[in-house]
């Protein structure tokens, strides 16, 4: 089928730009916990900030990445109206907010604990604010199916940023985080005049009835957006706030930051896939096999993130040297923040039931309800528990919102699911992965991961057997 080749060609190209980018960002990660000890806090200081610029960046866009998709693929609307009405919407926010930043930096830098560093905050507010600028002209590019020139520049803000970074803490010394900030400003701008050309080429016409359909529809896919981001980084911004002792909440919260970055894998195939079926799942909504197609997503999306689990796990004895020797000690919360990663990514296939009939309240109501039951597990159990609360409170707060959209989505809009064959591979993931770490405990790690090998092709030969030897047995053909 068309659709489905389009689907493999575009997630192989944003998979690549993914993966070899965050792969790259890697690099980054073995530097900053060398060169910023753990004992100084950097890192924890890092990942609190880059948390808050995350849920910023969800409520500058408003959820007009998917409502442009929606309303570009109606015959009604010209593509250059939609991009056009909701990217001066978002510009309107964009200004906004750095007036209000920049008018009362005292006062919010005080409120966050920044009162020393003020700085800290003014230059990642610019950050922030030139990644929502860019995130519709991101969003027009997969629209277009301009894969190649997205990953492009995707890749080159990777490419600049790793190199300057490299300058700046081997060659020049430089090692605060003040100048992790500093490049990512000079960074981000870079890529943003890429944009300048494509916007002049744009036939900019502002509908203010467009806008209140658009609004209409994406108010609840901004509650949608908040719900989620603060699923991902609501732990990263309520640990310094509820950990009991201050000083040490930025080096615990280093500790986890930087032990979560290998977590990120899955984070990576999400995205990937997201930014490939998005568009297609819009597209084919008439179709008359889109039940069987989608169903057939969503079980191969599983099949191979617990494959990408498998992997990260089975060659851990690896992927430890990312970090730091000193902040090796969180290693335990990788397969936990993996597995909510996980629910995340089936949530997010989940979703397309309501987006699809105009029904977004319901991802709102999910979303909140998931993140209401992380926050929960947070506050109770951090300032006993430390960052371990902070990974099984994602599990909690995915999973919910994952068993809340699957349920009522049956009942509302229902897609036949293959849960069986899902159940089955869930569950011979959840044996391999038993096994691994039993062999762990009793070998070397050489012989370790040499046996964990096995058990990762054993496991991809079954999926090849069950379900690419006899491509019939599948609604998923290529």
């Amino acid at each position: 089928m068309a659709n489905l080749k389009s689907l493999v060609k575009d997630t192989a190209i944003y998979g690549l730009s993914s993966i070899v980018g965050r792969f790259l960002n890697y690099l980054l990660v073995p530097l900053y916990t060398h060169y910023m000890p753990k004992e100084s806090g950097d890192y924890g200081v890092s990942t609190n900030i880059y948390a808050y610029t995350a849920l910023i960046l969800v409520l500058l866009t408003f959820g007009m990445e998917t409502t442009l998709f929606r309303f570009a693929n109606e015959e009604k609307y010209k593509p250059d109206s939609v991009f056009s009405t909701a990217m001066v919407t978002v510009g309107v926010l964009t200004a906004l907010f750095l007036i209000l930043i920049f008018g009362f930096i005292d006062p919010i830098s005080n409120a966050l604990g920044y009162e020393a560093h003020p700085d800290y905050l003014l230059m990642m507010a610019v950050v922030v604010a030139l990644d929502a600028l860019q995130a519709l002209p991101f969003s027009y590019l997969r629209f277009q199916k301009r894969a190649i020139r997205f990953a492009s520049l995707k890749l080159l803000f990777i490419v600049v940023n790793i190199g300057l970074n490299l300058i700046c803490f081997v060659w020049l010394g430089k090692t605060s985080v003040f100048y992790v900030f500093f490049i990512n400003l000079m960074c981000t701008a870079f890529v943003t005049l890429f944009f300048v050309p494509d916007l002049f080429r744009i036939h900019w016409h502002f509908d203010s009835t467009l806008l209140r359909r658009m609004l209409s529809y994406s108010w609840p896919i901004l509650i949608l957006g908040i719900a989620g981001i603060l699923n991902q980084v609501a732990d990263k911004i309520v640990f310094p706030l509820v950990y009991p002792d201050q000083m040490e909440a930025n080096v615990q919260l280093g500790i986890y930051g930087s032990c979560v970055k290998i977590a990120m894998i899955m984070a990576m195939i999400t995205q990937a896939f997201r930014y490939a079926y998005e568009p297609i799942v819009f597209a084919k909504s008439k179709d008359g096999d889109k039940s069987e197609y989608y169903a057939a997503a969503m079980k191969y999306f599983i099949v191979f993130t617990l494959l990408a689990f498998l992997c990260v796990m089975g060659w851990m004895p690896l992927l430890k040297f990312i970090i730091g020797a000193d902040y090796r000690e969180g290693l335990a919360v990788v397969p936990i923040v993996m597995a909510a990663e996980i629910m995340m990514g089936v949530y997010f296939n989940l979703s397309f039931w309501y987006k699809l009939i105009d029904k977004t309240i319901y991802g709102a109501w999910f979303s909140l309800i998931g993140c209401i039951v992380l926050f929960a597990v947070n506050i109770l159990f951090i300032p006993k528990y430390g960052y371990m609360a902070c990974a099984w409170g994602g599990v909690a707060g995915y999973g919910t919102a994952m068993i809340l959209s699957y349920v009522i989505g049956q009942q509302k809009n229902p897609i036949p699911y293959p849960m069986k064959d899902i159940l089955l591979y869930v569950a011979l993931t959840a044996l391999i992965f038993a096994a691994m770490q039993f062999i762990s405990a009793k070998t070397s790690e050489t012989l370790c991961l040499v046996v964990n090998t096995l058990l990762i092709v054993a496991f991809a030969a079954i999926i090849f057997i069950r379900d690419f030897r006899h491509p019939s047995n599948s609604h998923l053909q290529i």
